[in-house]
């Protein structure tokens, strides 16, 4: 079994690998359509795991691949799949990964798009593999002509699944929602993962300001702008949906090499620690936030000692002047206290409300801080949205 290592942030990735992943299957996307597959089933692209090889691991039907692999194509036409978002919004980028493809990946691929007003009422059930599309399927999937669908992406070569060139980023800029997206392969061939990086776009004018809303939400379109370190975990996974399946699907850094040699606490048991870490996530919709939640699910000898909540209000052009620098700027948010420092417990779901949390008005952005360091598995800011005219940001810088 090979398993490809995490990859480190580069000066040389895009800026759209900060927001979230809106078709993985933990955020509830799937496949509801694919024209083949013979070697590998369509719904492998949308696994949250990075992509395996076993040199050994064959079907009946050939080599078996952690992807979506077609046959060798004997007849006209070329290869695709429909898959519904698991959070409808606006998309920014995509990672094709044609990881462990290299005498068969797809050697172009275009991606498609469309919001539909309603779910289509087909779906794929169980393991497809050496299965295609039946006459039937695809008489119903003509019905949503998704050949007409918007390009966001035009025909584009693909390099193939070696380490060096397995991650083909394509940026976009389409201001529109999004609810399906069409991947094309020509004419055929494999993709490993495909992930689809944006912000979710929920529709706030069904929300009372008297609705309880975990107002950071991945669904309801909360995403992290900014952030000290992500060496195990990155800080968007706390926004996920349900509680985390493992430590993986959690924020978490590396040991900060400022820790004192010999630890001490206060009267309050907290550790006098030089340094501490943070993360800056922007809520879906201004709102007042009442009550919180720090889940420390899995992180059993790794927790943080202590945390912190901040809060501020920014507007969309100092919250892009920040991002271009780094968030460690001269004029740097006026931040509120939202939570005063809490001692944390490993492996528990942390809850605050009415005198613990601190009201401090309508908020836009939230900061975590973390000390000294450690891992968090879900943070939720329950509150109300209140009524906001400020244009959404576009993200125009890579952190």
């Amino acid at each position: 079994m090979a398993n490809r290592p995490v990859q480190k942030k580069t000066s040389s990735q895009p800026h759209f690998l900060q927001f979230n992943n809106l078709a993985c299957e933990t955020a509830g996307g799937k496949v509801i359509f694919a024209t083949d597959e013979w070697f590998a089933p369509a719904r492998n692209l949308l696994k949250r795991d990075p992509p395996e090889f076993i040199a050994s691991a064959f079907t009946e039907y050939g080599k078996w691949m952690d992807g979506w692999e077609t046959r060798r194509k004997r007849i006209p036409g070329h290869d695709w799949c429909i898959i519904q978002l698991g959070v409808p919004g606006i998309i920014y980028g995509f990672d094709v990964d044609t990881s462990f493809f290299t005498g068969n990946y797809g050697p172009y691929t275009s991606i498609q798009a469309a919001c539909l007003d309603q779910m289509p009422p087909f779906t794929l059930e169980g393991d497809r593999t050496g299965m295609a599309a039946s006459p039937s399927q695809f008489d119903a999937v003509a019905q949503l002509n998704s050949d007409s669908w918007e390009e966001l992406v035009p025909m584009t070569k693909l390099k193939p699944g070696y380490s060096e060139s397995c991650h083909n980023y394509l940026n976009v800029t389409y201001p529109h929602r999004v609810t399906h997206i069409r991947l094309n392969i020509y004419p055929d061939g494999g993709i490993a993962r495909l992930k689809v990086y944006g912000i979710g776009k929920k529709d706030w004018s069904t929300v009372s300001s008297q609705d309880l809303v975990d107002l950071v939400a991945l669904n309801n379109g909360g995403v992290c702008v900014g952030y000290s370190d992500a060496h195990y975990g990155h800080p968007r996974n706390m926004i996920g949906l349900g509680r985390a399946d493992n430590m993986g699907d959690g924020w978490e850094t590396a040991r900060r090499l400022d820790r004192p040699k010999v630890l001490k606490v206060d009267e309050k048991g907290i550790l006098q620690v030089p340094g501490f870490e943070w993360a800056i996530l922007r809520l879906g919709h201004p709102g007042i936030i009442s009550k919180i939640e720090v889940d420390t699910n899995h992180f059993k000898g790794n927790f943080p000692d202590s945390c912190k909540i901040e809060a501020c209000c920014l507007t969309p052009d100092e919250e892009n002047s920040l991002i271009r620098n780094q968030w460690r700027s001269d004029k740097t948010p006026k931040w509120r206290i939202l939570l005063p420092p809490q001692k944390l417990k490993a492996h528990h779901r942390h809850l605050f409300s009415g005198e613990s949390v601190v009201q401090c008005g309508p908020v836009t952005h939230v900061r975590l801080v973390i000390a000294p360091d450690g891992g968090v598995s879900r943070l939720r800011l329950w509150g109300g949205p209140v009524s906001n005219n400020m244009t959404r940001p576009q993200p125009i810088s890579k952190l």
